[in-house]
């Protein structure tokens, strides 16, 4: 047997830790694979695919596996209105808003998350200066919670991934359903019926695939109780 250093056993054991060391390195800070990108709002990486397909803007539509953003970085991406209302359960003027007299086919979205909410088909002109749906686009997306503020018995909206406040559903809708989804501009973003393939939400279109109505047919409004927050 032949006997080895303790001066050669110690370098043999330096270069195994440094080998061992810059395998690491390597993988740590290896060039991502074209086919993913790094999601800059959320800091994970994504895949493009078909399950998540990517907005016109290159952000990943995911809202099924959202992680909700950070507070800074909801402060970040979010107007002080659009904070206020959706993290910090308030209310934005009536009248003095985005939607509430929008006219445009199309659908609403959240403005966190991007999960499918309203449709234009569905909004109809309560006379209370907010956004008012009879329905749900996709009822699954909706979260009702009792709200018991301001000394009164309400039903509160909160989107299901984005975990908005969106606003109250009353029941004092029109037919169909009799019901008034009270929901903040704030909280939504309306995607046009012309920019929604683009914008990922193609499969609604269909949606839309109905004959204009006849400009005698009388439009369909409600007048509702004044209650929102």
């Amino acid at each position: 047997m032949i006997s080895k250093s303790p001066h050669i056993l110690g370098t043999g054991f330096l270069f195994l830790i440094l080998a061992i060391a810059g395998l690491l390195a390597w993988a740590r800070f290896k060039p991502m694979p074209q086919d993913r990108k790094m999601n800059s709002e959320a800091g994970t990486e994504t895949g493009r695919d078909e399950v998540s397909p990517v907005f016109s803007d290159g952000e990943i539509r995911s809202w099924i596996d959202l992680q909700k953003p950070s507070e800074s970085e909801l402060r970040a991406m979010l107007t002080p209105l659009q904070y206020r209302v959706t993290q910090e359960n308030g209310t934005e003027p009536p009248f003095q808003n985005e939607y509430w007299d929008n006219h445009r086919e199309g659908i609403y979205v959240d403005v966190v998350s991007r999960e499918p909410l309203f449709s234009s088909l569905d909004k109809f002109d309560s006379g209370t200066g907010w956004p008012s749906f009879t329905r749900p686009l996709e009822s699954e997306n909706i979260v009702e919670i009792e709200d018991r503020s301001l000394g009164m018995v309400r039903v509160k909206v909160r989107s299901r991934y984005g975990d908005s406040h969106l606003g109250h559903v009353f029941h004092d809708g029109p037919p169909p359903t009799g019901l008034r989804y009270c929901i903040n501009s704030a909280a939504l973003r309306f995607i046009p019926k012309e920019e929604m393939a683009e914008e990922g939400y193609g499969e609604y279109l269909t949606l839309f695939a109905i004959p204009p109505i006849d400009a005698s047919t009388p439009v369909n409004t409600a007048t509702a109780t004044f209650a929102m927050g």
